[in-house]
């Protein structure tokens, strides 16, 4: 399945089960140190510190009612993130 078929779907069924996350509810560090030991930085193979040119990304936003799990965090370029926090931004907005 294409991933952008893919994350469509995990949107539209995040939203149709209402997730308990939103886009003002905290974001935990444990989780960002969970997701980053099972996935090293593509920048740095490393499970711990930065990763240059990477961002940690909520595959369904949570703005759109996505869960803050490990499941649903990415690696994702900075440029990609610019991008798809645009549409995020419109298509979640009417969510809050």
């Amino acid at each position: 399945m294409p991933r952008s078929l893919l994350t469509f779907t995990m949107l539209a069924v995040c939203v149709a089960l209402s997730a308990t996350a939103s886009a003002k509810e905290h974001r935990s560090a444990s989780i960002k140190r969970e997701f980053q030991l099972a996935h090293p930085s593509p920048a740095t193979g490393l499970t711990n510190g930065a990763c240059p040119a990477y961002v940690r990304d909520h595959i369904v936003p949570l703005a759109c009612r996505g869960p803050d799990a490990v499941s649903n965090l990415q690696w994702q370029t900075i440029r990609a993130a610019r991008a798809k926090d645009k549409w995020e931004t419109k298509g979640c907005a009417r969510l809050a």
